[in-house]
C-alpha cells in the first residue's frame, strides 16, 4: 500500500482531566472549576486507567468543540497512555476515536516516554507521579522496558485526601468538592517533603507537646491495611529490574514528571533516598524541569512535530478495514515497547 502524508498538524491529547455533572448538564475545565461548589466533581480516569468512557467522550467532544475548534476528521491523534495500559482500553479509545470522532490515524505513546523527549533524552528511568497514580518506568533507546516497570496507586489526589481527612479530625469542616479544591491549594502552596522527617518531626513533637498523636493509617473495607512502597523504592526496583549494563545510564537518567514531583524539596529528598539505596560510589543525577507538570504533553508535541510522524500506510485508517482489533493498525513510532 502506497505510503501517505497527514498534511494537517497533529493533535495531541494528554489524558488526565476530569468532568462534573449536575443534574443533566456537563461541565468540564476551568468552567466546572468555577461552579465546583455548587457540583460534585467526576473523574473518568482512576488510577491513570479510563473507567468511564462517557465521560471521556465529552471531555474528548468538549476539547475539539471548545477549546481546538477545530474538526476531528482533518487531524491525526497523539494519545497518551500510561505504562501497560490495558488492551482493551486501547481498543476502545480506537473505536470512539475512529468511530464517533472519524479521525483519519491514531498513534498511542506511554506518558513517560514523551516525557523523556521532552528533557532531550531517549534514554533514562522517568519517575511520573501526577493525580492517581504514580510509575517508575525505565527506558532505553525510546523504547519502554515493560518487565522493569513499577507502579504505585498513591499520587496527588491520596495526598489530598489524606491531607482533607487530617484536617477534618482537628475540626475543619471540608467534605464538598469546592471544600477539596480548597485543600488541593493548601497542599500545594504549603506542604512540602522533608529532607529529615525523622529530626523535623522530634521538633515538632517537642515544640508542641503532640505527644499522643500517631500516624494514620489507610485501611481497605476488608480493615486490610494498605501498604506501598516510596516512590525512591519503586525508582530503584525498576532499575534493578534491567540489564546490568544498562544500570549505569539510567542512574545518571533520572527524570521527574507529573505535578506530585513539584511539591517542594521532593527532588532533593529523591536523591538522598535513592542513594542509600544504591551501590557505593554510583553516581545519580535527577532531572527536575520547572515545566514537569507538562512535559507528557511537551514530549508529544514534539514526537508529532516531525515529518516521519505523519507519513502512513494509506490515505485513511478506517475501522471496517481493520477488523474487530483497531488497534492492530497503529503506528507504533512512539509507542513501541522493547522486547
Amino acid at each position: 500500500m502506497a505510503e501517505a502524508t497527514l498534511h494537517n498538524a497533529p493533535i495531541v491529547i494528554d489524558n488526565g482531566s476530569g468532568t462534573i455533572r449536575a443534574e443533566g448538564d456537563v461541565f468540564i475545565g476551568s468552567r466546572a472549576q468555577e461552579l465546583r461548589g455548587l457540583l460534585k466533581i467526576r473523574y473518568p480516569l482512576e488510577h491513570g486507567i479510563v473507567t468511564d468512557w462517557d465521560d471521556m467522550e465529552k471531555i474528548w467532544h468538549y476539547v475539539y468543540e471548545n477549546e481546538l475548534k477545530t474538526l476531528p476528521e482533518e487531524h491525526p491523534v497523539l494519545l497518551t497512555e500510561p505504562p501497560l495500559n490495558p488492551r482493551k482500553n486501547r481498543d476502545t479509545a480506537a473505536q470512539i476515536m475512529f468511530e464517533t470522532f472519524n479521525v483519519p490515524a491514531l498513534y498511542t505513546s506511554i506518558q513517560a516516554v514523551l516525557s523523556l523527549y521532552a528533557s532531550g533524552r531517549t534514554t533514562g528511568v522517568v519517575l511520573d507521579s501526577g493525580d492517581g497514580v504514580s510509575h517508575a518506568v525505565p527506558v532505553y533507546e525510546g523504547f519502554a522496558i515493560p518487565n522493569s516497570i513499577r507502579r504505585i496507586d498513591v499520587a496527588g489526589r491520596d495526598v489530598t485526601e489524606q491531607l482533607q481527612l487530617l484536617l477534618r479530625k482537628n475540626g475543619h469542616v471540608l467534605y464538598t468538592s469546592a471544600e477539596k479544591e480548597v485543600v488541593r491549594k493548601i497542599k500545594e502552596e504549603v506542604c512540602y517533603v522533608s529532607l529529615d522527617p525523622k529530626r523535623e518531626e522530634k521538633e515538632w513533637m517537642n515544640s508542641y507537646h503532640k505527644s499522643e498523636t500517631k500516624a494514620v493509617d489507610y485501611r481497605l473495607p476488608d480493615g486490610h491495611k494498605i501498604k506501598y512502597p516510596g516512590v525512591h523504592q519503586i525508582v530503584q526496583d525498576a532499575i534493578t529490574r534491567t540489564d546490568l549494563d544498562l544500570r549505569k545510564d539510567l542512574y545518571l537518567n533520572i527524570v521527574l514528571s507529573g505535578g506530585s514531583t513539584l511539591c517542594k524539596n521532593f527532588p532533593d529528598r529523591l536523591m538522598r533516598e535513592i542513594k542509600r539505596l544504591a551501590v557505593e560510589d554510583m553516581k545519580i543525577r535527577i532531572s527536575a524541569p520547572a515545566e514537569r507538570k507538562y512535559t507528557t504533553w511537551i514530549g508529544g508535541g514534539i514526537l508529532a512535530g516531525l515529518s516521519t510522524f505523519r507519513k502512513t500506510n494509506g490515505t485513511k485508517i478506517r475501522r471496517s478495514s481493520i477488523g474487530n482489533s483497531p488497534n492492530s493498525a497503529f503506528n507504533t513510532l512512539n509507542a513501541r515497547q522493547h522486547k
